[in-house]
């Protein structure tokens, strides 16, 4: 589904991104692991067709990322992107004026399932409401990549069941998802794959069964390996 080759972004003097190269299969969900800083964002930006490449390719199903990508793939960014005076409501209608495959039913269905009021105006959300409602905004698109940026960072315990919950519920053979996040443990029981990056670099990705096997160990202790 997702091809990327010797993929570099640098801004000014910073490289934030090099030399990344791999491969998306459809249908399946992907741990992007890494700390901050290391990369995560800045590489989905380039799949979402916000930032463009210093250097190397991405290719969506054997074209270059760009117009038609863009209808098909699903960012959900780590910072706040509404306007105050929205309500949840408002929220919905927003991204169904942008997004031609958006689902607005689907929309108020996510809603109600992360037992989020439509009428509450998004100044007045918690940290773990505004995530709910960018997740549910993001899922309510009939999209066949999410790239989900940290939808699990700085959130309590019950919240992040239910994420993870709508999660899997979007999750199909149609679809690949990739989640970045620093919380392994809360990603290695559901995920396919993991794309370990540091300082930029992709130091090992793979089918998560298989690298358990092959290291011997899980992702989590995988995780404190790499970053020790």
């Amino acid at each position: 589904m997702l091809e990327c080759k010797n993929l570099r972004k640098t801004y000014f003097r910073k490289t934030a991104v090099d030399n990344i190269s791999l491969e998306l299969e459809e249908g399946k969900i992907y741990a992007l692991l890494g700390p901050n800083g290391s990369g995560k964002t800045t590489f989905m930006k380039m799949v979402a067709g916000l930032v463009k490449p210093t250097q190397g390719t991405i290719s969506y199903k054997n074209q270059q990322i760009g117009v038609n990508s863009k209808k098909e793939v699903a960012y959900m960014s780590t910072e706040p992107y509404f306007y105050n005076y929205m309500t949840v409501e408002d929220v919905g209608k927003y991204y169904a004026d942008f997004f031609e495959d958006f689902d607005m039913s689907a929309y108020r269905e996510l809603v109600d399932e992360m037992e989020l009021d439509m009428q509450t105006r998004v100044n007045k959300l918690s940290t773990g409401m505004m995530a709910k409602v960018k997740l549910a905004a993001t899922l309510a698109r009939k999209a066949k990549l999410y790239l989900l940026d940290e939808p699990l960072n700085g959130i309590d315990l019950l919240t992040r069941e239910k994420i993870v919950t709508a999660i899997l519920k979007a999750a199909g053979e149609d679809c690949t998802i990739v989640i970045s996040s620093h919380l392994v443990e809360e990603l290695e029981s559901f995920i396919d794959g993991a794309i370990f990056i540091k300082n930029g670099c992709n130091v090992m990705v793979g089918d998560a069964e298989e690298m358990r096997e092959i290291q011997g160990k899980s992702i989590v202790d995988m995780y404190k390996e790499i970053y020790a």
